[in-house]
């Protein structure tokens, strides 16, 4: 069973956004990083800040 999607407490640089997606897919969070940076800038860095504020906002911390 999968876990849940949750921002993480051990993998964080502002919020654990980025640390938990890569959590949640297994992948690595340097590189989550640099794609969410590489998205942000390439679509006007707006939509990117607006998602980031709102995944903090919805997305749960993760427990323990």
């Amino acid at each position: 069973m999968k876990k849940p999607l949750a921002r993480s407490r051990t993998n964080y640089m502002i919020a654990g956004i980025c640390g938990g997606f890569a959590e949640y897919v297994g992948w690595d969070p340097t590189l989550v990083r640099l794609l969410y940076v590489l998205i942000s800038i390439f679509s006007a860095a707006f939509p990117g800040i607006l998602f980031y504020i709102l995944a903090w906002l919805i997305i749960p911390r993760e427990s323990g």
